[in-house]
């Protein structure tokens, strides 16, 4: 057992673990995907509703300025209309905001699906280890993660840093534009700034997001030996499903042997092998096996036969080939009409003796 607990994990994970693993929390997921997705719809939603905003943003100063005298004579603390305008400055980025919090939801949803899963959010005294901590901050993993984090700040910052200098001659006519100009040129070129950084960061986070996937797939990883514990687990163990066998074939048996005296005939070996057959022209199309068996089950369907009166008859072909190819519930094949049409002729014929 000691040699099968170090076997390395080298197999798929089974859907089985892969449930247990999202019960407990844990799941491919990116959060660079979820940054890079809210700011690139997030820049979109202010582009759309960007004018809208600050036709009521100006408005709202413009009112404030040119009611100063009368709001300084009646508030001169001008707490009051600060007030107001904080309360409708977030009303008009209310939209907004309630986009990024739709958006981030969303995202997290496409990522690993909607559910609750109680186990992630129990505390765990593990995590408050200080020695595991600092084995966890100083691990390959953390390394790693540093390295990576560093090489998406690098890229960052050289796509704003090209995406400015893309813009920067630009910067030169500023001093000569109007109030308006200058604010509509301004937010172009940081609509623009912002769209090249987004998409950089976006294309990380794909990268992101396929890596999670990678390390994910490769943490729940399962050696053979946990594989063939889980079989057991979810289908039983060899002997459990050879045992619920048994009593499934015990159960069919006793069935069987129910309606053995509801046979016309029982077709004998003699010794080795029996097969009970019954007929009713008016509800059948063909006779149809209703038991058979051999060894000690033939000889236990002769012994109800014989105390039912059913004639047992000894055909050594006609029963090998009915054994073979006929199933419990199953009607006479074409092929043998004729031999068994004789033999339920024979015994209609005794029967008519008998009762005659």
């Amino acid at each position: 057992m000691a040699e099968e607990s170090f076997q390395e994990r080298t197999e798929k994970a089974t859907p089985r673990r892969r449930q247990k693993a999202r019960e407990e929390g844990k799941v491919a997921k990116s959060m660079d995907l979820n940054s890079a997705i809210v700011v690139c719809l997030g820049i979109a939603t202010l582009y759309l509703i960007g004018p809208y905003l600050s036709r009521q943003l100006q408005q709202l100063m413009s009112y404030t300025m040119s009611n100063a005298l009368l709001i300084a004579t009646a508030d001169p603390t001008f707490m009051k209309v600060f007030g107001d305008n904080m309360l409708s400055f977030f009303v008009l980025l209310g939209p907004v905001f309630a986009v990024m919090v739709a958006i981030g939801a969303g995202v997290n949803i496409a990522q690993v699906g909607f559910r609750i899963t109680p186990k992630a959010i129990q505390p765990k005294l593990d995590k408050l280890d200080v020695f595991k901590g600092l084995k966890r901050l100083f691990s390959l993993r953390s390394l790693v993660s540093l390295v990576r984090d560093t090489l998406k700040l690098l890229v960052i910052g050289l796509v704003a840093y090209l995406a400015i200098a893309a813009e920067f001659e630009g910067f030169f006519a500023l001093p000569d534009m109007s109030t308006i100009q200058l604010a509509t040129t301004m937010a172009k070129m940081a609509l623009i700034i912002a769209l090249k950084i987004g998409a950089a960061i976006f294309l990380i986070a794909i990268l992101d997001y396929a890596y999670q996937r990678y390390e994910f797939d490769k943490s729940i990883r399962m050696s053979k030996q946990e594989i063939k514990d889980e079989f057991k687990d979810t289908e039983g163990s060899p002997q459990n499903k050879a045992r619920v066998r048994q009593i499934q074939r015990e159960m069919s048996r006793r069935r069987m042997m129910t309606d053995v005296p509801t046979a016309d005939v029982v077709l004998t070996n003699p010794t080795e092998l029996a097969v009970a057959l019954k007929y009713e022209p008016e509800n059948m199309s063909a006779p149809f096996v209703v038991a058979k068996g051999e060894r000690l089950i033939a000889q236990k369907i002769k012994e109800i036969a014989i105390e039912h009166d059913i004639p047992v008859i000894e055909d050594k072909p006609l029963a090998r080939a009915l054994f073979r190819m006929c199933d419990v519930g199953q009607a006479v094949p074409h092929n043998l009409y004729r031999a068994v049409a004789e033999v339920l002729a024979y015994v209609y014929r005794l029967r008519g003796k008998v009762v005659g």
